[in-house]
């Protein structure tokens, strides 16, 4: 029997995204026996589409700014992302041959920007490094030996047994690249809690499909979305770009704010409004002022001619509509009330909204295996030995910007490690 188990995979991995890549990677490097399981017909399916198809890889980000940018459990990260950080990740790509540049807001990019490319090198890395790599396998079961994780069935019934076993199946998002929750079913079975999971990074649905259908496509520059309650409170704000689509808003801005949405969704906060400020860095005494002096200046324009000065046509046409004036009246034959009001508007236009888009259509998944039953340090279980957790699969999320795609690699590259050295202290005790 102790021969059988010295023949077993130190570490066996499943997910091939980027957090499972990684924990192949660093498993090997710290020389061990790697097999990686990997549901679809390649690897890094979900990774090949990061920054639409670029490769946004991480973050400059000091260490600070990196957690501010992790709202979902971000100081559980501090540990990994100290142990390896946006700067170990950037060299260990230069080592593969893959060198970076840092762009607007502090992205990180490879040179050549083929996250398709990237996904290729990794591979030939991990087959170079001796790891075994396994498609078409989903694993369904975990094998346990008492409280030790020693393996997995998948769905075709094959087992496969290791002396640890990490789970980096990924969250709940974008499901047609093979998220579909595997990881959750698995990490049930050790006992492990899945907080909800939510939509995080996703576009927001608007109540007035005619506000939609007549902004469709329209894309706004700089601006403050202020998210209030039913009850007026004002629950968060962001500032940034936006786009108007056929069922609601999308944009940087919007996907910043879709994680608090959600949770309001979630506890029964239905009734959600934005408030659009449309020049954030005016404020409404001055644009009153402004809006005035242009009507005195230009009196025989139209009020809709005469907004169309400053925004796009068709937003004016809201504002015009909104005001309930008519937009051919000239600018000479109205007063300061109206300016007043068109300024307040332009600084607090209102959009109702009735949540984020489905689960399925977002970026992440805000929810995930509950961060206090996983060691922090090495991102083991606390409930079953041999068993460790990677990237999306735990509650852990980030805003946009390279910093989901750097939680992926440094808790897959500690989680490798991690289950390196137990199967290394395994091997020790049989012997």
């Amino acid at each position: 029997m102790g021969g059988q188990k010295r023949n077993l995979p130190d570490v066996l991995v499943i997910g091939g995204g980027p957090a499972g890549m990684f924990a192949a990677a660093a498993a090997s490097f710290a020389g061990a026996k790697v097999m990686l399981l990997e549901k679809n017909e390649r690897l890094g399916r979900k990774m090949s589409i990061t920054g639409g198809g670029r490769g946004n890889l991480t973050n400059t980000a000091s260490l600070h700014d990196f957690i501010k940018n992790i709202p979902g459990n971000g100081k559980y990260l501090f540990s990994v992302l100290t142990r390896f950080s946006n700067n170990d990740c950037m060299k260990f790509f230069k080592s593969l041959g893959v060198p970076t540049k840092q762009k607007e807001y502090g992205r990180v990019f490879p040179v050549r920007e083929q996250a398709g490319e990237v996904v290729k090198i990794l591979k030939e890395h991990l087959l170079t490094s001796g790891v075994n790599i396994h498609y078409l396998a989903r694993g369904t079961e975990l094998l346990f030996s008492g409280c030790q994780c020693q393996g997995v069935r998948t769905a075709d019934t094959r087992t496969y047994h290791s002396k640890t076993v990490i789970i980096a199946t990924g969250g709940a998002s974008y499901p047609q690249t093979g998220s579909t929750g595997d990881g959750y079913r698995l990490a049930r079975q050790a006992g492990h809690r899945i907080t909800p999971l939510l939509p995080g990074l996703a576009p927001l649905c608007v109540a007035d499909q005619q506000i939609c259908r007549q902004l469709m496509g329209l894309s706004v520059t700089n601006i403050m979305l202020t998210l209030i309650t039913s009850g007026g409170k004002k629950v968060d704000s962001e500032q940034g770009d936006i786009i108007f689509t056929h069922f609601g808003i999308s944009g940087p801005a919007t996907l910043r704010l879709s994680r608090v949405v959600s949770e309001q969704t979630a506890a029964g906060n239905n009734n959600q409004h934005l408030l659009l400020d449309i020049l954030p860095d005016m404020d409404e005494g001055h644009l009153a002022g402004k809006l005035l002096s242009m009507a005195i200046n230009q009196p025989q324009k139209s009020l809709l001619n005469l907004l169309k000065q400053l925004f796009p046509g068709r937003l004016a046409a809201i504002f015009i509509k909104t005001l309930q004036v008519d937009g051919r009246k000239r600018s000479g034959e109205t007063g300061k009330e109206l300016w007043r009001e068109a300024a307040r508007l332009i600084k607090h236009l209102p959009v109702t909204i009735t949540g984020a888009r489905p689960l399925a259509e977002a970026m992440v998944t805000v929810g995930g295996i509950e961060t206090r039953e996983i060691d922090p340090r090495t991102m083991a279980s606390r409930l079953a030995g041999g068993l460790y957790f990677a990237g999306e699969v735990i509650d852990v999320d980030a805003f946009t910007g390279g910093f989901n795609m750097q939680i992926a690699f440094s808790t897959g590259w500690i989680a490798g490690l991690s289950a390196a050295e137990k199967a290394g202290s395994l091997i020790a005790n049989l012997e």
